[in-house]
């Protein structure tokens, strides 16, 4: 079977600031911060770290399969994703309710203060990997979702011995640290960024060294400063590819993690990997919007070819 994507999925209401956020905050006077942004631009985004990822995974030849729970205003997301490869058979309506919700105000400095709705991505927990049994997953991701939801697929995937990558990331706060300690040991891969690593180490006790011993290997995007691997007690620094222009990072990571991973699925070398998800990030960094890149695989390779290197195992691609 193929990847099962799980986490949020949810609408995207992205707005451009024409300023500084950094100019409006007054550090004495955090405890009474009291801020609104007057905005020139708000569109309306498919969204949410599950689709994101598996969007990104379908243009580069899989096809994922979406799990999770949405709203009675589905519909058309659901057929942009069933017409882009991914397979949408086990998300659930639930009625009553209005698909999860993002809200990112993004300045000129492309520094994000953002909120989330959980509408019906609250209701996540009562899904079930045995719902996609007798055929099993070949890999589970688990991204920020409700905190019940990732619990659960964290033991599922324990219990029924299927490998997952896991991403905590902006849920870390609202999971207690044995439920983090269980998510960081029991998974194949973790992929965080730099604050969230040491965010991590925090709130489980955990050094970086015993969290990179935890698993298979470790992912760390680092912004502008681009990703470092971790495996088998070695690092590799993965750059940046320099975008042609660079219009929102909203969903960037998403999909770095959906080149890392398809690299790692076609078994490519940790450099490769981690060059196939940079080329990805920066295809979504060119474009407004988590989705709304676009290219063919062969396109992918080609430019691939021209940033990194003449190894021709990217043309594994391609077969």
């Amino acid at each position: 079977m193929s990847i099962v994507c799980t986490g949020s999925i949810a609408y995207d209401y992205l707005m451009s600031f024409p300023g500084y956020f950094k100019d409006h905050i007054l550090p004495e006077h955090l405890e009474s911060i009291s801020l609104s942004f007057l905005v020139d631009t708000m569109v309306k985004q498919k969204g949410g770290t599950a689709p994101n990822i598996a969007y990104s995974l379908a243009l580069l030849g899989e096809k994922p399969v979406l799990l999770g729970t949405v709203g009675q205003d589905f519909e058309d997301y659901r057929s942009w994703l069933e017409k882009n490869n991914v397979d949408t058979s086990h998300v659930k309506v639930i009625d009553g309710e209005f698909t999860a919700s993002f809200f990112a105000n993004t300045d000129m400095s492309n520094a994000q203060i953002c909120s989330f709705y959980t509408g019906a991505m609250a209701y996540a927990c009562d899904l079930s990997l045995n719902e996609l049994l007798p055929e099993s997953p070949s890999m589970v991701i688990i991204s920020p979702n409700d905190p019940g939801a990732m619990n659960c697929m964290v033991n599922e995937c324990i219990e029924l011995k299927i490998p997952y990558l896991y991403d905590p990331s902006q849920q870390i706060v609202r999971l207690d640290s044995e439920e983090l300690i269980r998510g960081v040991k029991g998974a194949q891969s973790i992929f965080i960024n730099e604050y969230e690593f040491e965010l991590i180490q925090k709130h489980t006790g955990m050094s970086a060294q015993e969290i990179k011993d935890s698993v298979e290997f470790l992912v760390v995007t680092c912004g502008e400063k681009g990703a470092q691997i971790f495996t088998d007690n070695q690092m590799y620094s993965i750059p940046v590819v320099e975008p042609e222009q660079i219009k929102d990072p909203t969903g960037v990571g998403d999909a770095f993690r959906a080149g890392f991973i398809r690299g790692y699925r076609l078994e490519l070398s940790w450099e490769t990997c981690g060059q196939m998800g940079a080329l990805a990030a920066t295809y979504c960094l060119e474009q407004s919007g988590t989705q709304n890149h676009s290219y063919t695989v062969k396109e992918f390779v080609s430019r691939y070819m021209k940033v990194f290197t003449t190894d021709d195992s990217i043309n594994k691609l391609l077969m």
